[in-house]
């Protein structure tokens, strides 16, 4: 029966609308336990090229998965001390950048008066107290013991993704009770994703290093806080590396004046231009199959429904849609 004499064709069409709503709203009611879990098979995705490299080299799949894991607590640990140490000197010195942003917005109105552009009222901001400072320094201490928990399950939850990964493929065979089922396609699919998130994390990493050298030998305060600010958003397609300038830009503006801020400016282009345009496409050729389009279009979906985890790993969910609907024939 083709769909044109097929009475039932639009109800079957309202109803599957009416699922992917309801899913929808579930996922995003449910979004502070998924971010979580997917945070942890992003680690885990990242983390098993080194557990089967342990292997390969006669450690024990079990010993393999602890040193993985064990060496993945220390660089969250570094880097959390050393983001928390940036943040609170940077908290500290914000009454100090409030001084010499109105410094230069004065500058700025005098220049413009000498060419006939005058203000009705002086720009002036609100003052920053010590007290401000003292509340969000209290507010970063506070959100520190449940990070730290947080931070515990997803290591966790990571432990667990890959000590079950090498038997995966049995249990799934056992499940659909064919032990001799291909799972050939699949397969390819699972080394696509950690082939993109191991090269992309290793692009970031580099984005990220490269910031904050260049703005540590400009001279502007925090590199590390920039840098791992680039590190985290490279992972965002198109806008990611652009939002992640601005603040450091700004910061260098307001610290050094306009010409190490464009030489800041200069150096994330350089960054984010060789690497994005060279780099990257060169190491993950067009195996994708995604468009601009769709991309920015994923952007927004998942970061609509899943946050800033959603943003960060819009790429690999959709390449999994993709991966789901091109194995069904409906779809």
């Amino acid at each position: 029966m083709t769909e044109q004499n097929d009475p039932y064709h639009g109800t079957r069409i309202l109803v599957i609308v009416a699922a992917l709503a309801i899913i929808t709203g579930s996922i995003h009611q449910a979004q502070s336990v998924l971010e979580w879990l997917l945070i942890a098979i992003f680690l885990a995705a990242i983390g098993a090229p080194s557990v089967l490299w342990l292997e390969r080299h006669r450690v024990p799949y079990a010993v393999a998965v602890l040193l993985v894991v064990v060496g993945m607590a220390a660089v969250l640990a570094v880097i959390g001390l050393r983001l928390g140490m940036s943040l609170n000197n940077f908290y500290a010195d914000l009454p100090e950048y409030q001084a010499r942003l109105q410094k230069h917005v004065s500058s700025l109105q005098t220049f413009l008066a000498t060419k006939g552009i005058r203000f009705a009222d002086s720009i002036q901001f609100v003052p920053v107290t010590p007290e401000t400072v003292r509340r969000l320094a209290a507010s970063l201490l506070a959100g520190l013991g449940s990070v730290l928990f947080e931070i515990v399950v997803v290591l966790l939850t990571v432990t667990f993704i890959l000590l079950e990964a090498s038997s995966f493929p049995a249990k799934l065979r056992a499940i659909l009770g064919d032990p001799q089922r291909d799972f050939h396609t699949f397969m390819r699919f699972v080394y696509d994703i950690n082939r993109y998130m191991g090269i992309k994390t290793a692009i970031s990493i580099t984005a990220g290093a490269l910031i904050w050298i260049w703005l540590w030998f400009l001279g502007v305060d925090f590199p590390f806080l920039w840098g791992f600010l680039a590190f985290l958003l490279h992972y965002v397609p198109n806008i990611g590396a652009l939002i992640a300038s601005l603040p450091a830009v700004a910061l260098a503006f307001i610290q050094l004046g306009i010409g190490p801020a464009v030489l800041a400016a200069a150096g994330y282009l350089a960054v984010n231009f060789i690497l994005g345009n060279v780099v990257e496409p060169t190491l993950m050729g067009r195996r994708l199959g995604l468009s601009t389009l769709v991309v920015f279009l994923s952007l927004m979906f998942w970061g609509g429904l899943l946050g800033l985890i959603g943003v960060v790993l819009c790429i690999p969910l959709t390449m999994t849609l993709k991966f789901v609907c091109e194995n069904n024939k409906s779809t």
